[in-house]
């Protein structure tokens, strides 16, 4: 699996996210080239303080070895906000493809300073995805992103 084909799955997970009245934001965490667990943003579908795309993937994931982690890549659909980036350097993930960061640029450069590789594809569907969001739920998105 490429890096375009993992963010097309964390891509589907967003939109099912949105349809679901949430945040439309999606990850997958891959594992080996196949899809270890996918998960959207259901912060509001759970009534969530965490529960993020790419914490809902490794959640999804379930429990795994310290030595898989190790071969993973974490795809989001938009750059992992300081909680997820923590989540990503505590199990040890080496790599990151993020769909965009026009839209909110989080902790890409604590990633690279602790050595993970972070690959953006600057996708237009997942920036055009989240803004038709932002435009109808600036409140919701700024919940999310711990704005006032």
């Amino acid at each position: 699996m490429n890096d375009d084909e993992a963010l097309d799955v964390a891509l589907e997970q967003a939109r099912i996210g949105r349809a679901e009245g949430g945040v439309p934001i999606g990850a997958a965490l891959i594992i080996d080239g196949r899809v270890a667990g996918a998960g959207h943003n259901r912060r509001v579908q759970l009534g969530s303080a965490i529960r993020h795309g790419e914490t809902d993937a490794l959640e999804n994931g379930g429990r795994l070895p310290a030595s898989a982690y190790r071969r993973a890549t974490m795809v989001t659909t938009l750059s992992p906000c300081d909680m997820c980036t923590g989540a990503i350097l505590l199990y040890g993930i080496p790599r990151v493809v993020i769909g965009e960061n026009r839209t909110f640029v989080g902790g890409e450069e604590l990633l690279r300073s602790r050595g993970v590789e972070v690959v953006n594809l600057d996708s237009d569907a997942c920036f055009d995805l989240l803004q038709g969001f932002i435009a109808e739920h600036l409140d919701v998105w700024n919940e999310d992103i711990g704005k006032d």
